[in-house]
């Protein structure tokens, strides 16, 4: 079983990205269920705009769209900013259309059989609205959402302290998360492509 969370901080290595801090809670859990995680953090990368997997000269993208079509479970990890989702988030998005196109050779989309879970933190709300765009545009590709595969941190309106700065309310996150990784492994170990029809059509719909 192999495990993908991509970390859409806006902080490159080496500054301490909160987002992570979360994430590693739900990968501490998916490692303890005998899951193979690796993490990326995408600010590090050249990940050019558009919309296929390779936009050319100097684009990261391919070896994370290969580490991505290895794993059985993907978790996407992003701060809130101004209420939505990172930049870097909807980059990887965008860049994850290109698996509309693709297919296995039944004629499968290649997210089929694959589940996805969502980690948000951020000191304002915008939780939920993240999670239910980030769902969305996996399940339009193809990857299956178990029930609660998703934890958020965040202490209310207006400023203050981040996740890595106080222990408030880390008891609900982390549980939260905890049980998002078992929800992961579980339907993972269960889920095939094949468990899908082939679609009548190959086109985006």
């Amino acid at each position: 079983m192999k495990a993908l969370v991509l970390n859409c901080t806006l902080k490159p290595s080496p500054e301490p990205s909160n987002t992570e801090a979360l994430a590693r809670v739900v990968m501490a859990e998916l490692q303890k269920g005998g899951a193979e995680v690796e993490l990326i953090r995408l600010v590090d990368l050249n990940l050019k705009p558009g919309v296929k997997t390779d936009e050319g000269e100097g684009d990261d993208w391919p070896a994370v769209h290969d580490r991505l079509t290895a794993a059985d479970i993907l978790v996407m990890a992003t701060p809130t900013w101004l209420g939505q989702m990172s930049s870097v988030c909807m980059r990887a998005l965008e860049r994850l259309d290109a698996l509309f196109s693709e297919t296995d050779d039944s004629g499968r989309p290649v997210a089929f059989g694959k589940v996805a879970g969502v980690v948000v933190t951020g000191n304002e709300d915008g939780a939920h609205h993240i999670v239910a765009t980030v769902c969305q545009g996996l399940i339009d590709m193809g990857f299956t959402i178990p029930g609660q595969s998703w934890t958020y941190w965040h202490l209310g309106p207006g400023p203050g302290p981040d996740y890595l700065d106080t222990d408030k309310a880390h008891d609900y996150s982390d549980r939260v998360g905890r049980n998002a990784a078992r929800n992961l492994l579980a339907l993972a170990r269960v889920l095939r492509p094949e468990t899908y029809p082939v679609p009548e059509t190959a086109e985006r719909v």
